[in-house]
């Protein structure tokens, strides 16, 4: 409840619990755990794609993993692509996407 608060998006999806008594988590909240690999690389993006594959609920885990897809040396940088897939408890992929940007020399 807390991200809708910050985000405004108070779906009735996300304030509600469905027919199964879950929360839908909002995509954003999904998508915001991709950036501690970028933070953890002091990696800057320029550009993000995300595609939403599956719904997270309240108290699910999700695990993402970033692979390097390209680096390319310049003088005071790496311009770095990478590519993301987040999956939930059960193996299953939630959201699927990429990035583009720079980590600095």
């Amino acid at each position: 409840m807390a991200f809708a608060e910050i985000s405004g998006d108070r779906g009735v999806h996300h304030m509600l619990p469905d027919s199964k008594g879950r929360v839908m988590v909002q995509g954003l909240l999904t998508a915001t755990l991709p950036t501690k690999l970028g933070g953890d690389m002091n990696y800057i993006a320029k550009t993000m794609r995300f595609e939403f594959l599956r719904p997270v609920f309240v108290g699910d885990t999700v695990t993402c993993v970033g692979t390097v897809k390209k680096v390319k040396e310049r003088q005071e940088r790496f311009e770095v692509g990478i590519s993301i897939v987040c999956m939930n408890q059960e193996g299953k992929e939630v959201l699927r996407g990429g990035t583009q940007g720079i980590i600095r020399r």
